[in-house]
């Protein structure tokens, strides 16, 4: 299968989530989700599939309020397994656990699964159908929503036990709340690269890059012109896009600059953030 995660292309490596009580959110992502723990602190907390790779990092403090709704920020980040069986596998934690599902859906290129964490977060965890296999139309990949066959899913597995997120675990796309797509698409596409994969009307807009079906997801579902998230509510900080290069990472910080977007360094760390005040930490692969 075509890798989408890795150089030349550029995509999310890691999202960074606030949480109102860290305990409670690692007991979700270690027993629920099966991640392992990377590193602890007394607020903070990083986590991992492969023991060396941070995936999704958990920080806290004592004026951290319940996540605000109708605002922009995460609608959700995607977890790509490597394959149906390990979904599969996910599929029969969850039913263990008792945790309750949002939704699943056969999307044409992928089968996915849907939950919340304990701060109404909302994940995905999916895995793909071979890229050969996605439709496709004038050259753009369609995706669709037609419902998921869980008994296959369970079926394809039999007696096998779930032992936790494989090493080869990633995050495989983010799908953010905006305000203004228009503005929006403006922002990932001219300043950062990414091209348009896929049109919902006038309220969603999928991108990627290497011909992927979507590395990141934007909708103006929680309202055109909506707020974004108070600094000080539970939700997303930033997430992290990484680029092949410097060259290329230079590139889209000259597009950021020229085009009037914020860019921030904060010791070593390069930040932008896009108009709907979503956070993005711009690293090299």
């Amino acid at each position: 299968m075509k890798k989408f995660h890795d150089k030349p292309n550029r995509y999310v490596g890691e999202i960074v989530l606030r949480v109102k009580d860290l305990n409670k959110s690692l007991d979700f992502y270690k027993n629920v989700m099966g991640f392992d723990i990377l590193e602890v602190q007394e607020e903070k907390a990083i986590l991992t599939a492969d023991g060396l790779t941070p995936i999704v990092t958990l920080i806290y403090s004592e004026d951290i309020i319940k996540k605000i709704s109708r605002k922009t920020g995460l609608y959700h980040f995607a977890i790509l397994l490597p394959d149906r069986f390990q979904l599969g596998l996910f599929l029969k934690n969850l039913d263990e656990n008792n945790y309750p599902i949002t939704g699943g859906a056969d999307h044409g290129v992928s089968e996915a699964i849907y939950l919340k964490d304990p701060d109404d977060n909302g994940i995905e965890v999916y895995s793909d159908f071979d890229s050969s296999d996605w439709r496709r139309r004038n050259e753009k990949i369609e995706m669709v929503t037609d419902p998921l066959d869980y008994m296959s899913l369970l079926a394809e597995i039999g007696d096998n036990k779930w032992t936790g997120m494989p090493k080869e675990t990633k995050i495989g796309h983010i799908h953010l709340h905006v305000n203004d797509l228009a503005e929006a698409e403006q922002f990932y596409v001219k300043a950062l690269g990414f091209d348009i994969i896929q049109k919902m009307g006038g309220s969603a807009l999928f991108l990627s890059t290497g011909g992927y079906h979507h590395h990141i997801g934007l909708n103006t579902w929680n309202g055109v012109g909506a707020d974004p998230l108070p600094e000080n509510s539970a939700g997303m900080e930033y997430y992290t896009i990484k680029f092949p290069g410097e060259k290329s990472r230079n590139e889209s910080i000259k597009n950021l600059k020229k085009l009037g977007y914020k860019v921030v360094e904060k010791g070593n760390n390069i930040f932008t953030e896009d108009p709907a005040g979503n956070s993005i930490k711009i690293v090299v692969d």
